[in-house]
């Protein structure tokens, strides 16, 4: 299937900005899950720096601002032609370790909820077990927009009982670590029927299961992905593939707009 994708993000200010320097993983890659046609980026009131794959292998880029800009635009768009592949990813690949993604962040730290999520999990430890534990933390957590924010961690989601697609994958990650599988966290598109425009990016989650490699599991829509998803980046959590974050000095307020089309 091949998707046409345009991500916009807009900060407007109502002063000029002494200083902000802004993280963009924006741009996805080939893999055996997609082949990127098509991509763009486009930058305005800002200048980017450099740009680099970061230690997960993401396309990172750097863009600083300064002085006289009271608005800064980040556009990325291009096509991708996605695959099916029953949610299989493949062996491992790249600069870090396998065992750095069996390790707790403090989105992912495990406590007792996530230890009575995993109460009388299933013996075997295939892609059965993660389903499994799918369609538990679909049961327990419903997805309710404006209940948690980016600093929410998985403990306090699943006592919120509460959460979007970023919470249903810290859980996912917190118990699938606790369980002593490697897991990692994925942002990326998602193609949803009849609704073109959309007002944030998606997530979800990758398992590693012995002979298959990386499994990825939707956790909110609880599936594995198909060909209605792209890829943009990867990390042990939210704040390691999050498409754009960064740091401003000064006293100007900020006013955010995203915009997000995806498209056949």
């Amino acid at each position: 299937m091949r998707l046409k994708i345009t991500h916009t993000t807009r900060y407007h200010y109502d002063a000029p900005v002494a200083y902000a320097l802004q993280r963009l993983r924006l741009v996805p890659l080939d893999g055996s899950t997609q082949r990127v046609v098509n991509w763009k980026l486009e930058i305005e009131g800002a200048t980017q720096e450099v740009r680099f794959a970061d230690q997960f292998g993401n396309d990172t880029r750097l863009i600083s601002v300064s002085g006289e800009p009271h608005m800064i635009s980040v556009t990325a768009h291009g096509e991708v032609e996605s695959k099916e592949t029953a949610g299989i990813v493949g062996h491992h690949r790249g600069f870090a370790p396998l065992w750095l993604f069996l390790r707790q962040t403090s989105l992912t730290e495990a406590g007792e909820g996530t230890d009575k999520l995993l109460e009388n999990m299933p013996e075997e430890r295939d892609v059965a077990w993660f389903h499994e534990l799918v369609k538990r933390i679909c049961d327990l957590v419903a997805y309710e927009v404006g209940t948690t924010d980016a600093a929410t961690s998985a403990e306090e989601a699943l006592k919120n009982k509460a959460g979007v697609c970023q919470d249903h994958a810290h859980i996912f990650l917190a118990a699938a670590r606790k369980a002593g599988f490697p897991a990692r966290y994925v942002s990326g598109y998602l193609l949803i029927d009849g609704q073109t425009e959309q007002v944030a990016s998606h997530a979800w989650v990758e398992a590693h299961v012995e002979g298959l490699g990386w499994v990825g599991f939707d956790v909110s829509n609880g599936i594995s992905p198909d060909e209605r998803y792209v890829k943009l980046a990867v990390g042990r959590d939210y704040r390691d593939a999050m498409p754009i974050s960064g740091i401003r000095l000064g006293a100007a307020n900020e006013r955010l707009e995203v915009h997000i089309t995806v498209e056949q």
